[in-house]
């Protein structure tokens, strides 16, 4: 059986990942357990994930190094890297609570936005899941850095959202690219049930890095990576 790599995000029911046969059709899938893509069937040896891997006890200006990393080559695009807090913060489940939490943690002083609240339980699933061993099949990555490797090295040049709401020319900009990267055009014009098509497409950049991690081809964000307070790596491969 040829090996398979598997792209990961979250979306509205859970999880979709999309996993990437060497020689077989795409199959895109959502579920509520992210654990469910590490027993698949296909067994994925590479899975990238568009989720935070790694979470520090302080955080300085910019975020994590990963996100400070990311920003410096994505231009128009570097708002789509949200800042990480520090673990107390993302542990909390009460949003004045993280919010109080996160300005004690950083330095200058920060709170927790609304959005970036929303995507705690995400994050505390896959920290719960991950460990040092895990490092070798699990790794972060970051749709927009993504796409940018596709593109020769340069940023899209239309958003992905515009006021949070999916932008469709961003969105056929990043399709067609992904079709003259290899995949089929129907494969990405339906996302299964209970995933945005933003969702799709970026689980499925994600799947393509899985493919460069495997083959040892994927860029690191930074280069040398810190560990946080478990042991985990914290960065952005692309």
């Amino acid at each position: 059986m040829s090996e398979t790599a598997c792209g990961i995000d979250g979306c509205r029911a859970g999880w979709i990942g999309v996993l990437l046969p060497e020689a077989d059709a795409p199959i895109a899938a959502v579920t509520s357990d992210l654990v469910e893509f590490l027993h698949h069937p296909l067994a994925p040896p590479v899975i990238a994930i568009d989720m935070p891997i790694g979470l520090p006890e302080r955080v300085g200006a910019g975020g994590r190094g990963p996100e400070r990393h990311a920003r410096a080559v994505l231009g128009p695009r570097q708002s789509s890297v949200f800042s990480i807090p520090s673990r107390a913060a993302v542990m909390s489940g009460d949003y004045g609570e993280a919010c109080r939490l996160a300005l004690a943690t950083s330095e200058p002083p920060r709170k927790v936005s609304r959005q970036a609240f929303g995507l705690f339980p995400k994050i505390r699933a896959l920290d719960a899941l991950m460990t040092p061993d895990l490092e070798g099949r699990i790794f972060e990555s970051h749709p927009e850095l993504a796409f940018r490797q596709l593109n020769g090295g340069a940023p899209m040049s239309l958003p992905k959202k515009v006021k949070n709401v999916p932008h469709p020319p961003g969105l056929d900009e990043r399709r067609a690219l992904l079709v003259r990267h290899g995949y089929p055009p129907a494969f990405l014009e339906r996302p299964p049930r209970g995933a945005g098509l933003d969702d799709l497409l970026d689980a499925a950049v994600l799947a393509l890095v899985a493919r460069r991690i495997a083959r040892g081809e994927a860029e690191c964000f930074p280069p040398v990576p810190e560990r946080d307070g478990r042991g985990l790596r914290m960065a952005i491969f692309a």
